[in-house]
């Protein structure tokens, strides 16, 4: 019988190899949910998450209400959040004015999503994946025009497929890590999107973003659509991730 190497990720228990978990149920499992949320019980949500050890909650998306309603509080729960020791607070941007309401709120971080998919990203944001590059090089600018603090992470979805447009390659996908942190993000992740990745392909592409973008990599974030999350999760350890979305009860997309 082979012996298989041991895993890098055998030993979590030292410091260096602690893992840092970023709630974003607020965000991407109450957007797809019809039925509006109170503000009130979403205080309740983070503080419940904080109480529970969670130092990273990503609590909603500047959007316009009239697309988004149920996201319409997210000014309110950066306020709530940040007041929070220790807590680190983001939220989902799509474009520059998002980016500059979140800036105005001192939201520790933004997220703006970029697609590798052309299909999916005109679908979902009108703008080709090099378009969303260019906008996050006007957020870079508009965050260092006002002295702020704020990060600005590139987040590249549809990174192993896309249902509208099938396969992406991964040379794009890498080829947007590199674009994004050119135009200036301070961080980049990776997301499966629709659920299409398996751990052998996570390996391979979460590995050679992290030797694209080293230290400036953030997180990972998959989707359990045909059970494999929790796999994919271990196989991006394996290659040295330490940084994972996750929705409170697996709620959202």
């Amino acid at each position: 019988m082979r012996t298989l190497p041991p895993s890098p990720m055998s030993d979590l228990s030292r410091p260096n190899d602690s893992v840092v978990i970023r709630e974003v149920g607020l965000r991407d499992g109450l957007q797809s949910i019809a039925t509006i949320v109170s503000t009130e019980r979403k205080r309740e949500w983070i503080r419940d998450a904080y109480d529970a050890g969670m130092r990273e909650i990503e609590v909603g998306s500047f959007v316009p209400p009239r697309l988004l309603p149920q996201l319409a509080d997210t000014s309110q729960l950066v306020a709530f959040a940040k007041a929070l020791p220790g807590l680190f607070v983001s939220a989902l941007v799509p474009n520059l004015k998002g980016a500059e309401r979140a800036i105005e709120f001192a939201t520790d971080l933004i997220v703006v999503p970029l697609s590798a998919s052309d299909a999916h990203s005109l679908a979902n944001l009108r703008k080709t994946p090099d378009q969303v590059v260019a906008e996050v090089a006007r957020i870079r600018a508009a965050r260092d025009a006002a002295a702020s603090k704020t990060l600005i992470e590139g987040g590249v979805g549809t990174a192993f497929g896309c249902t509208l447009q099938g396969e992406v390659a991964q040379a794009e996908v890498l080829r947007l890590v590199q674009a994004l942190l050119d135009a200036g993000a301070d961080r980049v992740s990776l997301a499966d999107t629709v659920g299409y990745a398996d751990p052998r392909r996570v390996r391979t592409l979460f590995g050679a973003a992290l030797r694209i973008a080293g230290d400036r990599f953030w997180s990972g974030h998959f989707h359990d659509t045909r059970g494999l999350g929790l796999a994919n999760v271990c196989a991006a350890l394996d290659v040295g991730v330490r940084r994972f979305d996750a929705s409170l009860g697996g709620i959202g997309g």
